[in-house]
This record gives structure tokens, sequence and C-alpha cells, in this order.
């Protein structure tokens, strides 16, 4: 006997939002989303443990969206997203305008890069659901440009990584200038630590909800480690990306993301660079890009690829081995998301054995570390090699 999984319109959701999400090809909620969404939509605080690609924007967006009511004499917002990059407010902020303007609603991202005039004046025309990150959105507050006092909804999206990065002193003071009451949703791959702090905080009987661990994470990629020359190393990385669609690379600095796709581009690999040297406006045409398959490879920095949320990623590449397990579940989490397969391959000179067998050791891996030339057929197809048969 078989359960069929609930629909949109099962969770509470109403049929015009069911409507605009199955006229962009989102037929079926994801498990945070059949978890969150009826308690969500009841008004409660929600706490939701779930690692990024889980398909958290719409477990608050919908509940967001279906909440409010539009009025078009409306000026200060009544909603407000809190995340840790701007790749991850546009990309927020753009999943949720269809669905806003089903409802009559208007988003607007805000955040350090873009123009703060521009900013300024769609505030002035009247917004209702504010993306943001935190250093910009206390730039526009401290001008008394718009107030948060009015605020039916608060959602933390990524806390941990907003800890990660220094934030949470921004997040809080903004909490508290929010004066009525509202409803809190927060998301975080970890609740430990302070962001249990953040939950006691800001959050009245939080509903808890728990999706997927780290472990559900390693299990559902393909992980394959490569000893590679110096010499030979974005040869290696070249092959790699010559027989996937869409790749993101990871380099450790911004100056060494830029060198590697000046010489993945020597070996006839189109690629782009993101990191935060780069203008915002070069950041999200590399992005945009490649999320539409147009730029097969993206080179990123861990904090600029923190708000990398882009389907189809086939591989991500360790160009650079990663300086902790955590960063490698970061990354890695690129792929692999919402139930597809996924490739993790991590890059090692001979001097890097040693980290690497660190990590595999911390997420749970036990795989060989075996040499591999640019010219090895094996870097055609890594998912169908087997690397335990080969040491």
């Amino acid at each position: 006997m078989t359960t069929e999984k609930p629909t949109w319109l099962d969770l509470g959701v109403d049929p015009d939002i069911d409507e605009a999400l199955r006229s962009r090809g989102i037929e079926a909620p994801f498990p945070v989303q059949i978890l969150t969404i009826p308690d969500a939509l009841a008004r409660r605080d929600v706490c939701g443990k779930a690692k990024t690609g889980s398909g958290k924007t719409f477990a608050f967006g919908i509940p967001m969206v279906q909440n409010l009511t539009a009025d078009p004499d409306r000026i200060a917002p009544v909603a407000l997203a809190l995340v840790p990059t701007r790749e991850l407010a546009v990309q927020v902020s753009e999943e949720l305008e269809p669905l806003a303007e089903a409802r009559g609603l208007r988003v607007l991202s805000i955040y350090g890069g873009a123009n703060m005039d521009k900013q300024i004046e769609a505030l002035k025309g009247g917004i209702d659901i504010i993306v943001a990150t935190p250093g910009r959105m206390i730039d526009l507050l401290d001008r008394g440009e718009f107030s948060v006092a009015n605020l039916e909804m608060v959602v933390l999206d990524e806390a941990d990584r907003m800890a990660d990065m220094g934030f949470l002193p921004q997040v809080e003071w903004i909490l508290r200038k929010v004066e009525r009451g509202h409803q809190t949703l927060l998301f975080s791959a970890t609740l430990d630590g302070v962001v249990n702090s953040l939950i006691q905080r800001y959050q009245t009987d939080p509903v808890m909800h728990e999706v997927e661990s780290d472990d559900v994470t390693v299990e559902a990629m393909t992980h394959r480690f490569l000893q590679v020359h110096q010499m030979d190393k974005v040869k290696v990385a070249a092959a790699i990306a010559a027989s996937n669609p869409k790749v993101l690379m990871f380099s450790n600095t911004k100056a060494g993301c830029d060198r590697l796709v000046r010489k993945l581009a020597d070996e006839g690999v189109r690629a782009q660079a993101i990191h935060g040297d780069l203008r915002q406006n070069m950041r999200e045409k590399a992005l945009e890009r490649f999320g539409d398959g147009r730029l097969p490879v993206l080179v990123a920095t861990d904090v600029a690829a923190r708000g990398i949320h882009v389907d189809d990623v086939g591989v991500v590449v360790h160009f650079d081995p990663p300086p902790d397990h955590k960063t490698y579940l970061h990354r890695s989490g690129r792929t692999a998301r919402a139930g597809t397969e996924g490739l993790v391959v991590t890059l090692a000179l001979w001097k890097e054995e040693l980290e690497v067998k660190r990590i595999q050791k911390r997420i749970g891996l036990d795989l060989p570390l075996v040499e591999m030339f640019s010219n090895d057929a094996r870097l055609a197809d890594l998912a169908a090699w087997d690397p335990t048969e080969t040491s």
C-alpha cells in the first residue's frame, strides 16, 4: 500500500497560489514545505532545521504571501525576510515575485552594493515584502527611510550562516525595532549555540521541524578524491568540466578564483568568477548565466557561494580542498539538491593528503585518494568509476 504525497492544496495553500506555482512547473511540495507550511499558515512561529537547497524559500514564502492582505495605499512593509548574502536576497525575491503578483503584493530586495537611492525611491512608493541583508537594512533604518515597527511576519533564513558571517548583532538590532506582535519563522542547518539563543529570545512557543541532517546530504552524493600534480591540476579540472554541462568550482581565495578562470580559458573552458571584489552587477550576471545554462563553469569563493541557489548543478569541484568539514558540506550541498543526484570531486596535491583524510573522517567517508592525470579516461564519467577497486 502506497501513501500519496500531499499536494499544495492539501497543505492549505489557496487555489490561486497553487495555480501560480503550477504555472512555473512547481507541481508538488518538498519535505520541508510539507512539514512547515500548515503551521506557518496557521500563523504559528516555526523553527525549521533544513539544509540549503531543501526548498525553504517557498516554505516561508507561501505563508507570507497567503497570510498578507494587499493594500495599494500601504507604504511601510508588513513582512521581512533577512538573508545572509546579496545573491540570496536577489534569488529569494525573484522566487517570491510571481506568487506575490498573484495577490497584488509588492516585493523588494535590499542589499549592499546596489544603488541606495533607487532602493529608497522604491520604498517610498510602497512595499509589502522586503528581502534584505542585515547591513543595508540597518543603513536604511538608521537614515529613517522606512520603519519595521508594523511588521506582521519576520523570517530569518539560513540563520547559522548569518551567525558564521558575524551578522547576529545586526539581526538582533533589527528585531528589537519590531514593535507589534508578529509571527517569526526561522530556518537554519543547525539550531544550537547562538542560533538557539535567537530562538529563545525572538520566537514564541515555536513549532520545531527537522528535515534532513548532514549525513543524509553526504549519502545523497557521489564523492571522489583525486591526487593531482600541480602542473596538471587545471587540466584535470578542465577535463571534468568538459563532460558536465553545469560545474561549480571552489577556490579558497579571490585571487585564486580569477587565476583559475584565466587558466580554464587557456584550456578552452568558459568560466566566470564570483567573489566579493567583483561589482554586484557582474556577480548577478555570472550567476544568471550559470543558472540558465549559458555558462558551464562558475568559480566561487566560500563567502560568495553562500547565496548560490542554482538548480541542476551536476558537479561540485573542490579545486582547493576546503579548510574544514563544515566548509566541505556547505560547498558540496550545491549539488544533489532536492532529491537529485550529484558528484563532488576534491582535487588534492600530495602535501594535502592529511587534510583531506581529516575531512573524510569528520563526515564519515573512507575513500582512497587516487592519483589521476588529465588524460585519464575515467575523468569523463567519475561517477561510474569505483575508486575502491583501484588502490
